[in-house]
């Protein structure tokens, strides 16, 4: 895989503005869900995770009862790349409330 570009700021807050509760937390474009229940928040990882081998990029999900945070980078690259906000758009489609 070569190496994707980073976004630069006004790229990253242009990306940012189309992604509902999205935002930077330590250099990672992050999300938190809050789902109704444990089962709930387990189906919308196995999504996000099936989502993931399909793009060939894998973000850090944290999964504590019924909450999940995802936080994506781009690691070859050392930030935030387009991938990124690709994948944030890839896994809304299915989601619950933001915390």
């Amino acid at each position: 895989m070569g190496k994707e570009p980073l976004l630069n700021e006004e790229e990253l807050a242009e990306g940012l503005g189309r992604l509902p509760g999205w935002s930077i937390e330590e250099g990672r474009l992050t999300k938190k869900y809050l789902f109704p229940a444990f089962a709930d928040a387990v189906a919308f990882v196995n999504r996000v995770a099936a989502v993931a081998e399909r793009m060939n990029h894998h973000p850090f999900i944290s999964l504590d009862y019924r909450r999940v945070t995802l936080k994506l980078t781009t690691w070859h690259s050392g930030g935030i790349t387009r991938l990124d906000l690709e994948s944030a758009r890839a896994y809304d489609g299915g989601e619950s409330s933001s915390d």
